[in-house]
C-alpha cells in the first residue's frame, strides 16, 4: 500500500554541484538540497575544483556563486559548464547586476541572501526545464536570462 509519508525518489531527484566559497553558505545549501531529496555530488570553492568534480562525476545542476576563492571566475565557469558540459546552471550571488545581460548556456540568477523556499522553487524550475517538462512560470526570486 502507498504511504504518502514515505520518502521516495521522484523524477525531480538530481545530482547537484554547489560552487560556493563561503563554507557556511555551501553547508546550508547542501542541507536544503538533501532535505529535498537531491544528491549533492560535491562542493567547490574555486573553478579548478569544480572542473575536477564535473570531470569525475555526472552533474545535472550546478549552483554557482560569481565570486569564488580564486576571484570572479563563476561567470566563465557557468558558461563552460552550461555550454560545453551540458550542466544546467543557476547563479546565486549578492551581485546579480554582474550577470544582468545573461550568460550563454545558463538559466538565470538568484539574489543572495535567499531562503530555502526560493532555492527549492528555483531548483525545481531548473530541473523541470532540464527534463523537458512544461514549466509555466519561473519563481519571482529567479531572474531568467534571455
Amino acid at each position: 500500500m502507498f504511504d504518502p509519508e514515505e520518502k521516495t525518489e521522484t523524477a525531480m531527484t538530481a545530482r547537484i554541484l554547489i560552487i560556493e566559497d563561503e563554507a557556511l553558505v555551501a553547508m546550508e545549501l547542501r542541507f536544503v538540497l538533501e532535505d529535498l531529496g537531491h544528491e549533492v555530488v560535491g562542493t567547490a570553492a574555486d573553478a579548478a575544483t569544480a572542473r575536477d568534480i564535473v570531470a569525475e562525476t555526472a552533474v545535472d545542476l550546478a549552483l554557482i556563486d560569481i565570486h569564488l576563492s580564486d576571484g570572479p571566475t563563476g561567470i566563465g565557469l557557468g558558461r563552460e559548464l552550461g555550454q560545453d558540459r551540458g550542466v544546467s546552471v543557476l547563479f546565486m550571488t549578492a551581485n546579480p547586476g554582474m550577470v544582468r545581460d545573461g550568460v550563454a548556456g545558463t538559466i538565470g540568477v538568484l539574489s543572495k541572501p535567499t531562503d530555502e523556499r526560493a532555492v527549492q522553487k528555483a531548483v525545481d524550475y531548473a530541473l523541470g526545464r532540464r527534463q523537458g517538462r512544461p514549466v509555466e512560470y519561473a519563481p519571482p526570486e529567479l531572474q531568467l536570462f534571455g
